[in-house]
């Protein structure tokens, strides 16, 4: 259902849609030092000659109402080269990431395209579903629901897209747990976790710089709720460490880590007058609007695909509301792990654009962060002792239904603006599209296959988290007549089995037989 539900998200998009994919398009056919038929070297070390419909395909950005019909037939000219820099060729992104999805680029733009995001897909289900099966069974329900409450809309799209953000958020929601199931297991559970943990730290690492920076964050909140002074724990550490350790040597290769630095400069000239503290105050009071981009306040795609308030208060309210009901478990290492996520989400992005000289809206976009949004999820839902997280049917249906209507909302309104541009409205999808894949399948088809995947989806997850129905029956109490009355020819029997002369068992109270199965 996972695959179905991101499939219609990767169909939802022509090639180029997401932020900055003519860089990222080029950066994947020319991730070697080497001559190719994709991509060819030049005298100049930081250019390189790459099929001018890469950096041309997403000549529909900034314009919402214009389809992507534009690119016409821009695919089919396989031999018009173009010397450019838009690309990774001076070391400023990770090469890890180009250079795996180097392995599917082709004469074919479309069909490699469509085959990177495919692949993104399967490492996202298969790093879940490998870490699902291998998880203690209590923290499994933390894995699933830390995605569904955080990936609609812009993780749905990112995870089904060409971007390198794709495998920093698949690496954010699978380092932490991966390695607080290692700390707390052993044997060969122990052993798969760990090398979980690795490989989604070197899936982050290797694309961008700031999913580095976020594995060490995973590594102290991981820290910080499992440490206890014995040799065991101590020795387990050696792993995380060392996977920190990796990121920061991947973070310091990068061109990127000049951000800590410099900030970004490509449009501070707005905010070069105002001093430091005006731009702290306000940054610091704004940051949280990157948060709720995460739902949906920011538009999709090169921000140029505005959706409707219903995608993200349904989304920020699921969230909110799950992230809060998990608070029901509490003790000072959880929130002390809560702070420190939140402290990251909120100081990280202040810092650069302090260091920008510029405002909340610009440089800084709500991708940045939406890593830091799915580990902030789980680990609010987390369990750590006391009551476990279950909510009644009612509160399940409210939550499916919430994230199931934003996902095809968001879902629609994607498709609608590449089909006809956003200046056409209607339901039906089908109707006067200008732009669609070379494929048999209509769009109408994707949309509605996609959204019903994601609720199947949902419905399959429900259980984990809903709190059991209690049968209250209305059964006399031994020795008390329907009037109210004792009656003395009924022995008050305080023992199941007693009145029979079977071995006495205690009755034990309702509440802590529901409580029981909850904690299961």
């Amino acid at each position: 259902m996972a695959i179905l539900a991101l499939s219609a998200w990767a169909l939802a998009s022509p090639v180029g849609a997401s932020p900055d994919d003519d860089y990222h398009l080029a950066s994947a056919w020319c991730a070697t030092n080497v001559d190719t038929e994709q991509c060819g070297l030049v005298p100049e070390k930081s250019e390189r000659s790459v099929p001018n419909s890469l950096l041309a395909s997403p000549c529909y950005a900034f314009k919402s109402t214009e389809s992507a019909s534009c690119q016409g037939a821009m695919f089919e000219d396989t031999n018009n080269f173009v010397t450019s820099d838009r690309g990774n060729f001076s070391g400023a992104y990770p090469p890890v990431y180009y250079s795996v999805m180097h392995l599917l680029a082709g004469s074919n733009i479309e069909v490699s395209a469509m085959l990177m995001r495919v692949l993104n897909i399967l490492i996202f289900v298969g790093l879940t579903g490998v870490l699902y099966a291998i998880l203690p069974v209590s923290r499994r329900p933390t894995l699933v629901w830390a995605w569904a409450i955080s990936l609609v809309p812009l993780g749905m799209f990112l995870i089904a897209s060409n971007n390198p953000s794709s495998w920093a958020i698949i690496s954010a929601g699978t380092i932490w747990i991966s390695l607080l199931g290692f700390l707390e297991t052993t044997g060969a559970r122990k052993i798969g976790l760990g090398l979980v943990a690795t490989i989604a730290t070197i899936v982050g690492a290797g694309a961008r710089a700031d999913a580095a920076a976020y594995a060490v964050v995973a590594v102290v909140v991981v820290l910080l709720l499992t440490a206890r002074w014995d040799r065991k724990w101590i020795l387990s550490t050696l792993l995380p460490l060392g996977l920190a350790a990796l990121a920061a040597a991947f973070y310091l290769s990068t061109s990127q880590s000049t951000l800590v630095s410099s900030g970004l400069h490509s449009a501070s000239d707005a905010a070069a007058g105002p001093g430091l503290k005006s731009l702290l105050i306000n940054n610091l009071l704004n940051v949280p609007s990157l948060w709720a981009g995460v739902f949906g306040t920011w538009g999709l795609g090169w921000l140029d695909t505005t959706l409707p308030a219903v995608v993200w208060v349904a989304g920020l309210g699921c969230f909110g509301a799950l992230a809060f009901s998990g608070l029901i478990s509490e003790s000072v290492r959880k929130l002390l792990a809560v702070t420190v996520v939140l402290a990251a989400v909120w100081i990280i992005p202040t810092y650069i654009l302090l260091k920008s000289e510029t405002f909340v809206g610009s440089e800084v976009q709500p991708r940045y962060i939406l890593p830091l949004i799915v580990m902030l999820g789980g680990i609010a839902i987390l369990h750590v002792g006391g009551t476990q997280l279950a909510l009644s049917r009612g509160q399940i249906i409210a939550l499916v239904s919430a994230l199931s209507v934003s996902n095809a909302l968001s879902l629609h309104f994607n498709m609608r603006r590449y089909l006809t541009g956003t200046d056409a409205l209607g339901l039906n999808l089908d109707t006067n599209r200008e732009w669609w894949w070379d494929i048999p399948i209509l769009p109408m088809t994707v949309w509605i296959v996609g959204s019903v995947a994601f609720v199947a989806l949902l419905l399959i997850l429900a259980p984990s988290i809903t709190r059991p129905r209690t049968v209250q029956s209305k059964r006399k109490e031994p020795g008390v007549r329907s009037d109210g009355d004792v009656d003395s020819a009924q022995p008050r029997v305080e023992c199941e089995g007693a009145a029979h002369g079977a071995p006495p068992v205690p009755v034990r109270p309702q509440a802590e037989v529901v409580a029981g199965r909850a904690l299961g």
